[in-house]
């Protein structure tokens, strides 16, 4: 008896301490940033970011799963464009995106909804440099209060910032290619 009172409580200091990291010690908060410099002008480059069927050409997520269903609705670009996808794997899940702010040749700005995984904004800027653009693709989301999310929220901006790395590189060779 003396062994599972023992056992318990290990069990319980242990969940306190994983509950107090989440709450206290890990950020609410994850933004990723990464950026690439693309050999072509900002109104070369705008359209694929504009329109997320478009966006769907360069994805580094929709190469994941080849059955993804895609949803498109609104108009084709611009602000009230939305993708709505669904996947059978884990990794893509479902959600939607829909473009909340469009400024031409300058910024994309859009709101991402991952169902029960929450929600998140990401935002394209685009900086003439030279005879290029400097494409600027940012990610933030609130993990609220929820401890689990907080311990891997390092683990999960990682990963983000991989698949914008390799998306960024995908528009840099479609863009420059064309």
């Amino acid at each position: 008896m003396r062994i599972v009172k023992w056992v318990v409580g290990v069990v319980a200091v242990a969940a306190l301490v994983f509950v107090f990291v989440g709450l206290v010690i890990m950020p609410r908060e994850i933004a990723v940033e990464r950026d690439i410099v693309i050999a072509a002008a900002p109104a070369s480059v705008f359209p694929h970011v504009n329109s997320l069927s478009a966006a769907a050409e360069w994805s580094p997520w929709l190469e994941m799963d080849p059955d993804v269903a895609l949803t498109y609705e609104g108009p084709d670009a611009g602000v009230g464009n939305k993708l709505s996808w669904a996947s059978e794997l884990e990794d893509l899940g479902s959600g939607s995106q829909t473009i909340t702010v469009s400024v031409e040749n300058e910024r994309v700005d859009s709101d991402l909804d991952f169902g029960p995984m929450g929600t998140a904004q990401a935002t394209y800027i685009l900086d003439a440099e030279g005879d290029g653009t400097k494409l600027t693709w940012a990610f933030t989301t609130d993990l609220g209060m929820n401890p689990m999310a907080r311990v891997f929220g390092p683990m999960i901006k990682d990963q983000v910032a991989a698949d914008f790395d390799k998306g960024l590189e995908n528009l840099k060779t479609l863009v420059e290619g064309s």
